[in-house]
């Protein structure tokens, strides 16, 4: 059985994507983060980051005691490993997706983050037209990259699907909260159409659906102490025990 530690954003439906694809049990253990769930001591001990998603494997490959995993790219490597699917394991395969997952996280989620940051944000802590500008054109860097990818291949790494599909897909399906017109990537855009159509990426991305409640109701006051609880986080103390 496998325990997804589980919010429904991009970065948690990039793993419920894929198990919905390798369709194996799995349970999702809820982390609404805007209540903070994150932070639980119970959880930092899967997650040292203090964020979502986290993974517990209770049956590992080889037996012996479970196996927590962090960060959305290390989860799906560990799952594909372990199923043998969606994860080329020749030399030349390998890398191919390896190098895109890896790109996703080091690129396209953070800069998509940081763009939907500043563009909700607002002038609310001042001026940030340069910063909505920098990442909205960042994101539209992104966007050509894929786009320039896909215009000759099926999918990212070539022509089988594979995790760095899956990885890529939910930051990229909400283009237009990031200030861009999809029509403006026409070979990207065919690969979400195609993606959007398989059955596990739409269960994959249903998931966790009510986690966070109903955030019409969310009074101004709370809202602001979920923007102080989330933003603007500094160092966590170290423990004081000593070390054995």
């Amino acid at each position: 059985m496998i325990d997804l530690y589980f919010a429904p954003t991009p970065n948690g439906h990039k793993v419920s994507i894929l198990l919905e694809e390798l369709g194996i049990p799995f349970r999702i253990v809820p982390l609404n983060i805007m209540r903070g769930d994150q932070f639980s001591d119970e959880y930092l001990k899967i997650n040292p980051n203090n964020r979502m998603p986290g993974m517990v494997d209770t049956e590992p490959a080889g037996g012996g005691a479970p196996v927590a995993v962090f960060e959305s790219g290390a989860i799906m490597m560990y799952l594909a490993e372990k199923t043998g699917r969606f994860w080329p394991q020749d030399l030349r395969g390998k890398y191919e997706v390896t190098q895109w997952l890896i790109w996703q996280m080091a690129n396209q989620g953070p800069k998509f983050g940081e763009c939907g940051h500043f563009r909700r944000l607002g002038d609310r802590q001042g001026d940030q037209s340069y910063a909505v500008r920098r990442f909205t054109d960042e994101v539209n860097r992104i966007c050509g990259v894929m786009n320039n990818r896909l215009y000759d291949r099926r999918y990212l790494a070539g022509e089988i699907y594979t995790i760095a599909d899956m990885i890529s897909y939910p930051w990229a399906s909400h283009w237009e909260n990031y200030g861009q017109d999809i029509n403006e990537f026409k070979h990207l855009k065919r690969w979400l159409d195609e993606l959007a159509a398989r059955p596990a990426v739409q269960r994959g991305m249903a998931a966790g659906k009510g986690i966070f409640g109903d955030q019409a109701q969310v009074t101004p006051e709370e809202q602001e102490r979920i923007n102080k609880m989330l933003f603007n986080q500094r160092a966590r103390p170290a423990p004081d025990a000593k070390r054995k």
